[in-house]
């Protein structure tokens, strides 16, 4: 699959896990609530088998500011994973804007389902049409039901 990429101002967005700061995804990933002491084996080894996109701030030299990875068959189903962006370039709207990146992903099109899971950040999500899931506090889905009835009346 070819790498997709998306800019705005000084910032980059790509799907090329060649541009990906190992160091980076892990240091944050390992200080996070959800994958505190996260070997960096298994930080790469989940790289290799997800859809990642990295956020990178282009001003001067390329620097990675933000992650995030979908777990995903690319047929009917994607879990959202890792996603972050580093303190200093946080309230410019770029959590945002990587979220709607994801979502438009070509690849990602047609899903019925898309899940993830939040302790705080339910707010982002829900602009962007998940909901939580009954009875948890913190997962949330996408859900398209009716996809494969749309795609037959195309």
């Amino acid at each position: 699959m070819q790498p997709v990429e998306y800019r705005r101002d000084n910032f980059l967005i790509s799907t090329d896990r060649s541009r990906l700061d190992i160091g980076v995804i892990h240091g944050f990933l390992t200080e996070s609530y959800w994958a505190k002491g996260v070997p960096v084996s298994v930080v790469q080894k989940s790289i290799e088998n997800s859809l990642c996109f990295g956020v990178y701030d282009t001003t001067s030299a390329v620097q990675q500011i933000g992650f995030a990875r979908a777990i995903t068959d690319y047929a009917t189903f994607a879990y959202l994973a890792d996603v972050f962006i580093l303190e200093p370039h946080r309230g410019k709207g770029l959590s945002k804007w990587l979220i709607s990146c994801i979502l438009a992903h070509p690849e990602l099109q047609g899903l019925r389902r898309w899940m993830l899971a939040t302790r705080d950040a339910h707010g982002l999500y829900r602009q962007f049409g998940f909901e939580a899931v009954e009875g948890s506090t913190r997962l949330m889905a996408i859900t398209h039901p009716d996809v494969y009835q749309r795609m037959r009346d195309s």
